[in-house]
This record gives structure tokens, C-alpha cells and sequence, in this order.
């Protein structure tokens, strides 16, 4: 990328990358006008009007809009927990979760809560 020097595998990466730059957003809403820079996100974006949730669970049938949200969905039935505290090992079935409680953590110790 010229304005930050970050490197791409694809041409097409780079095309995408270089709009947080420009600002470009060439992909609108049909329903809204709202404009994003990805064609998936103006899909995934859709989905809040239409209320399509084309991602089913498996396990309890429960659907969603999003793939990633199915994903970690399942982690419920599986118990799967793949994000983990490097301070005190605690972890969490989505890297939000282990965001918020970084937070409780000052300069690498625990905090008595």
C-alpha cells in the first residue's frame, strides 16, 4: 500500500485495504442508501432489513444472519473456549469476551474485582 506500506497476497486485498484510506465506499444499501466498502458487508448489512438468518445450527436449530455468529454460536454445545487470558489463563468463546476482561487486568496482574 502506498500510504502505509502494508503488504497483500492479492491485488484485489490491496484494492479493498486502500479504502480505509480514500474513504470509497461503492457498495449502498438498496433499502437504506447506508454505503460500505465490501460487497459482504452491504449482504451481511441487508440481512438487518430483510431479517434473512440463512446460518442453522445443527445442534438446536437456532439460525442466524451471520456465518461467524453461527461459529461462535456453537461453541455452546461443543464448549469449545479457543481465545485465553496470557495472564491468568482464563478463556472465553469469542475474542470480544477476552477483550472486555483484558480490561481487568492492570500492567499484567490480576485485580481483585
Amino acid at each position: 500500500c502506498p500510504a502505509c506500506g502494508k503488504s497483500f497476497r492479492s491485488s484485489s486485498d490491496l484494492v479493498k485495504h486502500k479504502r480505509i484510506h480514500t474513504g470509497e465506499k461503492p457498495y449502498k444499501c438498496s433499502l437504506c442508501g447506508k454505503s460500505f466498502t465490501t460487497s459482504s458487508d452491504v449482504v451481511k448489512h441487508e440481512r438487518t432489513h430483510t431479517g434473512e438468518k440463512p446460518y442453522k445450527c445443527g445442534t438446536c436449530g437456532k439460525s442466524f444472519s451471520q456465518s461467524a455468529h453461527l461459529m461462535q454460536h456453537q461453541r455452546i454445545h461443543t464448549g469449545e473456549k479457543p481465545y485465553s487470558c496470557l495472564i491468568c489463563g482464563r478463556c472465553f468463546t469469542c475474542s470480544a469476551h477476552l477483550v472486555v476482561h483484558k480490561r481487568t487486568h492492570k500492567d499484567g496482574e490480576v485485580l481483585k474485582v
